[in-house]
């Protein structure tokens, strides 16, 4: 059984991040195979882990070269998941407990389309909006005070 499959929808027309998301999927099933298979998931969930660090770490170095303020509802999502992530592998390390780890393949799931769409379209949008080219980290637009007013980039938002 598949967790998650790559859909159109899920393409941002950023090749970096699309690549980037492809590969947070590919990770995603591969933990949910070995769980599914009744093996050891935790190899497959720390490469899932590691990869959603650098993942996260990117968005957030794009986020802040591009002027999003530093405390935003991007940036507060990544940082709920990544916690998330880890309290359950501190349950699975620490209590030996691996239910936390099945559940959250189901919750990731569910979380990460509604992410790419909506705060990560924002993302994207906002990078082309000024200019940004993620492989130099050149802002064409120079980032200011009221560039930055935007918060998170996303129009759905109170940020």
């Amino acid at each position: 059984m598949t967790t998650l499959a790559w859909t159109d929808n899920l393409v941002l027309n950023q090749p970096q991040l699309d690549t980037t998301h492809q590969e947070f999927i590919e990770l995603l099933n591969v933990f949910g195979a070995a769980l599914d298979a009744g093996e050891d998931a935790l190899p497959a969930y720390h490469a899932l882990l590691a990869h959603t660090q650098a993942h996260f770490a990117m968005e957030e170095d794009w986020m802040a070269r591009c002027g999003f303020e530093p405390q935003n509802c991007h940036s507060s999502q990544h940082a709920m998941v990544l916690n998330v992530m880890r309290e359950a592998l501190r349950y699975a390390n620490e209590l030996n407990d691996r239910e936390p780890l099945s559940i959250l393949r189901t919750e990731l799931a569910g979380w990460f389309p509604q992410h790419a769409e909506m705060m990560d379209a924002a993302l994207v949008f906002t990078m082309e909006q000024r200019g940004f080219d993620p492989a130099t980290g050149e802002c064409r637009e120079a980032v200011t005070a009221e560039a930055g007013a935007s918060g998170c980039g996303s129009s759905s938002c109170g940020h």
